[in-house]
C-alpha cells in the first residue's frame, strides 16, 4: 500500500511559482513512477507530468513543457513538481499518483493517489 500526501498548494499571481510536494509512504519509492495530474470539476483528469522511478526519465504536458519541473528525492520518499511562469489556465487541483510501471502518461495508469491540494492563478 503506498500512501501520498500532497503539499505547497496555495494562491499565486499570473507569473509567481509554487512548488508542490508529494509525500509518500512505503520503503519501495524508487520502484514507482510518479505523476502529477491536475483536474477542473466535471472534467476528466489530465496529465501534467511523469518521472520514472529512478528519475532518469521524465515527461510532460505540451501545455506546462518549459514552465514544470518534475523532479525527486527517493532518500525523502517524496516527489516534487516546480511551476513556474504560471498562468490563469493553471488553475486546478492538482494530484499526486504512483504506478509500479515504469511510467505513465494516462491516470489509468496509476493505482495509487493522493487528495489533491488546489492551486489558483489569479491575473
Amino acid at each position: 500500500q503506498v500512501q501520498l500526501v500532497e503539499s505547497g498548494g496555495g494562491l499565486v499571481q499570473a507569473g509567481g511559482s509554487l512548488r508542490l510536494s508529494c509525500a509518500t509512504s512505503g520503503r519501495t519509492f524508487s520502484s514507482y513512477a510518479m505523476g502529477w495530474f491536475r483536474q477542473t470539476p466535471g472534467k476528466e483528469r489530465e496529465f501534467v507530468s511523469t518521472i520514472s522511478g529512478s528519475g532518469s526519465w521524465t515527461r510532460y504536458a505540451d501545455s506546462v513543457k518549459g514552465r514544470f519541473t518534475i523532479s525527486r528525492d527517493n532518500a525523502k520518499n517524496t516527489v516534487y513538481l516546480q511551476m513556474n511562469s504560471l498562468k490563469p489556465e493553471d488553475t486546478d487541483v492538482y494530484y499526486c499518483a504512483a504506478t509500479p510501471r515504469l511510467y505513465g502518461l494516462n491516470a489509468g495508469e496509476y493505482g495509487y493517489w493522493g487528495q489533491g491540494i488546489q492551486v489558483t492563478v489569479s491575473a
